[in-house]
């Protein structure tokens, strides 16, 4: 088993004034700041929820968890698999509330299964404990790398990875 390596964001900085990513941008003063961790065959996002992301009291907003697991999900696809894509499908199983108030929370997506350009990869959102309180499946229309860089800005793997 490798240790964690963090992932680094080669979208933050000057050179990207028009980045404004809702889930992994550090400069969206309203946006989730998540940040990337690659762990053997997995990606994950450590994230600390507040009341700002609140749908009914004391509860993460469901939207709020679908956009982690989607988030962690092209993290994966830019980290590990040297590409981009975009969102095709998105399945959320909501198992149990997700307080506001949870210290950390783990959101993983792992096993790729491939079909043509299209990759499914499983997801989840569970508290340090091992608490699960959300899967999901995604599924991402994936670019050739070329593609991905001429049209869609990706930087190449070796800027998200030593």
């Amino acid at each position: 088993m490798q240790a964690m390596r963090k992932i680094r964001n080669p979208f933050a900085g000057s050179r990207q004034e028009d980045y404004h990513c809702f889930g992994c941008s550090p400069d969206n003063l309203h946006g989730l700041h998540l940040q990337f961790w690659k762990n053997d065959d997995e990606v994950i996002a450590i994230w600390e929820p507040d009341s700002r992301f609140e749908g009914w009291k004391g509860i993460v907003h469901g939207g709020i968890q679908a956009t982690l697991i989607d988030e962690v999900a092209s993290w994966y696809i830019f980290a590990v698999l040297g590409t981009s894509g975009v969102t095709s499908d998105l399945n959320i199983r909501y198992k149990k509330p997700l307080p506001v108030n949870a210290r950390k929370i783990l959101v993983r997506a792992h096993s790729p299964i491939s079909k043509k350009r299209l990759l499914t990869l499983a997801c989840s959102i569970q508290d340090e404990a091992g608490v699960e309180y959300a899967t999901g499946e995604v599924t991402y229309f994936i670019f050739p790398e070329t593609v991905a860089r001429e049209k869609y800005r990706y930087p190449g793997k070796e800027a998200f990875l030593d």
